[in-house]
């Protein structure tokens, strides 16, 4: 008897966050039938696929005990480069009036190196000078939103909302295979996937991968069998800045416009689905099927409860909670293992 209650327990323990995810789709659905849809599955898979990939930087971080404060605003940085850079050539309002026709990868590739900096220097921050990660990447994030602001104020733009994006930009974000409707498959949704795909084959095939789940499980161990911590570190920061810098750019491509803003909070959200998805605070444990299913639940309970009107205040205390409740939980099994 005993042996079966353990092994009950240590059933919903591994599966608990997509018993979650189908509980909440299970009670969504018994208030409002329809949401049971092709449909409903598609607008929320769309509107949560660059979360997805801002999540998956975030969970690099995280595994090794850090935290990234910056990816907010590291998206708003790419956002607004990669579309300063890619306005058709008859818009009213271009960030630079005299800019020839560029292809749409340059930008595309200057966004992402941009966020690749701001990671190496978070990197460096915390390997080189020690500095605690909440602090460094507080420090940074800061930086970057007064960074992007001074850019995004240049003349003649002068803090205008970018718009009029080129068409062969903007198809990242709004463009699709198949017929119109539910059965499309959005290329947001096939970018995040291959990013999933990338992210777990880092994760548990590569050196780097393994490495750090060590530092993040203990970093003295890690150290003492040899591993380079610092470097190690610095990689790991600078991917997770690749991926905000990708996911900067295809928010600006979702919504054809950008703005110094973009991006706010966003880091908040991408930790919350980390940790709800499995993610140890404590380091050294995290997945990427976690990761995702942490995205999904925070894209049901965001789309569902709007769907059956549930005030965006009361989503707010709901998401709380579920946040404190999946941290709770993180703890109770970081205690249990010591």
């Amino acid at each position: 008897m005993k042996s079966a209650s353990r092994d009950i327990g240590q059933f919903f323990t591994q599966y608990a966050i997509y018993i979650v995810l189908v509980v909440l789709v299970i009670c969504i659905s018994l208030y409002d039938p329809s949401f049971l849809s092709v449909q409903t599955l598609h607008d929320i898979l769309l509107q949560n696929s660059t979360k997805a990939i801002i999540a998956l930087g975030a969970a690099f971080v995280l595994i090794t005990g850090g935290t990234d404060l910056s990816a907010g605003r590291v998206v708003g940085l790419t956002a607004v480069i990669s579309a300063s850079m890619l306005q058709t050539s008859d818009y009213a309002r271009r960030f630079y009036p005299d800019l020839p026709h560029l292809s749409v990868a340059i930008p595309i590739v200057l966004a992402i190196l941009a966020g690749l900096v701001v990671g190496l220097i978070n990197g460096l921050i915390v390997a080189k000078l020690r500095v605690p990660p909440f602090i460094a990447t507080l420090g940074t994030m800061v930086a970057v939103y007064g960074a992007n602001s001074l850019y995004f104020d240049m003349k003649p733009n002068q803090s205008q909302p970018i718009g009029g994006l080129r068409h062969d930009f903007t198809v990242l974000g709004s463009g699709f295979i198949g017929k119109p409707g539910p059965y499309s498959i959005p290329y947001l949704v096939l970018i995040a996937i291959a990013i999933a795909a990338l992210v777990w084959v880092i994760f548990n095939k590569t050196r780097l991968g393994k490495n750090m789940y060590a530092i993040g499980g203990n970093v003295q161990a890690a150290y003492v069998s040899g591993i380079n911590v610092g470097r190690n570190l610095i990689w790991i920061y600078g991917i997770a800045g690749s991926l905000y810098g990708l996911a900067g750019l295809l928010e600006a491509a979702k919504t054809g416009g950008a703005s110094n803003n973009y991006g706010n909070m966003y880091e908040l959200d991408a930790i919350a689905a980390c940790v709800v998805g499995g993610v140890s605070t404590s380091g050294g444990i995290g997945t990427v099927p976690g990761v995702m299913a942490g995205v999904l639940i925070f894209g049901v309970i965001n789309y569902g409860l709007t769907f059956i009107g549930v005030s965006p205040y009361w989503q707010l205390i709901i998401k709380g909670l579920i946040i404190v409740a999946a941290v709770s939980f993180d703890i109770r099994k970081y205690l249990a293992r010591r």
